[in-house]
């Protein structure tokens, strides 16, 4: 069936309940790069360096990691309903705090509140959806990841619109949106059914006992210091105005969505998802070595492309981490996110210290060495991914509620 048919289940036929859920993705998605063009603002507000302010994305991806051994542990008894509106509760209590900071501490503290509001819906929504929609899950899916698509989009333009103003704006902004979307779920959205097996604290941690999930775990690790350094530390290296970085970002954003939704499938189904993964890390080494070392232009013309190798680098490792080994899916993503936020944590509080300690190209060199370990994982441990690799189908990614952004 074609999910864009717009006959019964076609994806512009779904229940409403669907539609909220998807509507507070995208706010939700947003989030993660809304500081990104107000960044130099924030730190110049409350007075602070660049390796200060880059720990509200450490707070908020560090909450995240920890986070993720607790999402399956709260779903499985409170059920996915719940379990959302409690983390759109979080967000929208933390976002609004955010924006009345008057100390980057404040600020670092109250962003690592978002990230766990944000781990909670985030890691649930997907379930959600799919278990709402009408005639099978292909429709749902495909709104899915365009929401995560949109948010990522779309999270840089708003901060750019409303940090023009004020850097306080776009924290009270999401506060609001998710506060809509809190209401939106309340009215239309009813129970899911919780799952007959209550999912233990330690049972991700179990999973990664498998060579397969944790060589993709290690594998997303080092990639993840590679992505995070482009997200967190690329914006002082613009040193661009609010409007003008927001849509270098909007761009890579877009990049990002394509890619991760539509070519990502076709390249894997023409050369294989290992050699396309490990193709990708080296050309994002490549990227951001001529981002570090390349004049302003380039900078910006690379920031934009990295989005491209991104967006295949996520739809792939999400496939191998929850097809590799036999741990249910949800518990699978749940031990593989465990790990490779923990990279997203360090590398927007170690790329400016690393600047401090050296100087602005040294961050960069850093983040390509990482992109290339990753890929080094990947050769070397082929052999505990070939076999899931080769038998992979695109259900695999999300099926069971932890899609795309398991990325």
């Amino acid at each position: 069936m074609d999910p864009f048919d717009a006959g019964a289940g076609g994806l512009l036929r779904q229940p409403k309940a669907v539609w909220a859920t998807a509507g507070a993705s995208v706010v939700a998605f947003m989030g993660i790069g809304l500081v990104d063009p107000i960044l130099p603002s924030i730190a110049q507000g409350l007075h602070a360096t660049a390796s200060q302010v880059s720990l509200l994305f450490t707070s908020y991806f560090l909450i995240t990691a920890v986070a993720m051994l607790l999402t399956g542990f709260v779903s499985s008894r409170i059920g996915g309903r719940k379990t959302l509106l409690l983390g759109l509760a979080f967000v929208v209590v933390f976002a609004g705090l955010a924006g009345t900071s008057g100390s980057v501490g404040q600020l670092v503290g109250f962003r690592a509140g978002w990230g766990l509001g944000n781990a909670l819906f985030v890691s649930t929504a997907l379930a959600v959806i799919v278990g709402a929609a009408a005639g099978g899950s292909a429709a749902a899916i495909l709104l899915y990841e365009s929401a995560l698509g949109l948010g990522m989009a779309c999270g840089p333009l708003l901060g750019a619109v409303l940090g023009n103003v004020s850097w306080r704006y776009p924290f009270f902004g999401t506060a609001t949106l998710m506060a809509i979307g809190f209401l939106c779920i309340t009215a239309l959205l009813k129970e899911q059914p919780k799952p007959a097996r209550k999912t233990s604290v330690l049972d991700p941690l179990k999973a990664l006992g498998h060579g397969g999930l944790a060589s993709a775990a290690v594998s997303a690790f080092f990639y993840n210091y590679t992505f995070f350094t482009v997200l967190a530390f690329t914006p002082f290296v613009l040193d661009m105005t609010p409007y003008r970085s927001g849509a270098v970002f909007f761009a890579w954003g877009v990049l990002l969505a394509v890619f991760s939704v539509i070519v990502a499938p076709r390249m894997q189904a023409r050369f294989g998802s290992l050699k396309v993964l490990g193709g990708s890390l080296v050309l994002l080494a490549a990227d951001v070595l001529v981002l570090g070392y390349g004049g302003h232009t380039a900078a910006v013309v690379c920031t934009i492309l990295s989005g491209a190798f991104i967006g295949v680098n996520n739809t792939v490792y999400t496939e191998l981490a929850l097809g590799v080994s036999d741990a249910p899916r949800p518990v699978a993503s749940a031990g593989y996110n465990f790990v490779r936020w923990f990279a997203a944590a360090a590398a927007p509080y170690f790329a400016p210290k690393i600047e401090e300690w050296t100087d602005i190209h040294v961050p960069f060199v850093v983040a390509a060495v990482t992109a290339v370990l990753g890929a080094l994982v990947v050769v070397v441990r082929r052999g505990a991914l070939t076999h899931e690799a080769e038998e992979l189908e695109p259900k695999h990614a999300t099926e069971d509620g932890v899609g795309v952004f398991a990325n």
